[in-house]
């Protein structure tokens, strides 16, 4: 592997490592939308660095892409990686910044300068 190799595989590795990060439970109002199909509401039940939980009832394929809107934030877009009896599980593709996460963290646990609304 050359120097070019490595810096080009570096998200996909870092990603494969981030996929066994712990991730918090939350319970966070969102919309999800699919790629070609209308956002629809749902609740965030898991956040890591590289990726989330959610609810989704309906069913999303592995490999499509969707955009997850947190209120007041811009959408983040993430890859579905499973689907299982109205649960979802994406991966985002750009990883989370700690500080990102972070502050999503303490927004809906209500422990930081962000309060829940």
């Amino acid at each position: 592997m050359t120097a070019t190799d490595w810096n080009t595989d570096i998200y996909a590795q870092a990603a494969l490592e981030d996929r066994s990060a712990n991730r918090q439970r939350v319970n966070i109002p969102a919309t999800l939308r699919p790629s070609g199909s209308p956002g629809f509401q749902t609740v965030i039940l898991d956040l890591g660095l590289g990726g989330f939980c959610a609810n989704a009832l309906q069913h999303l394929a592995p490999g499509n892409r969707c955009w997850l809107t947190l209120p007041g934030m811009q959408s983040l877009q993430a890859e579905v990686v499973w689907w299982d009896a109205g649960r979802v599980g994406c991966a985002f593709t750009n990883l989370l910044s700690p500080m990102v996460h972070d502050n999503i963290l303490a927004r809906y646990r209500g422990d930081g300068p962000f309060r829940r609304v």
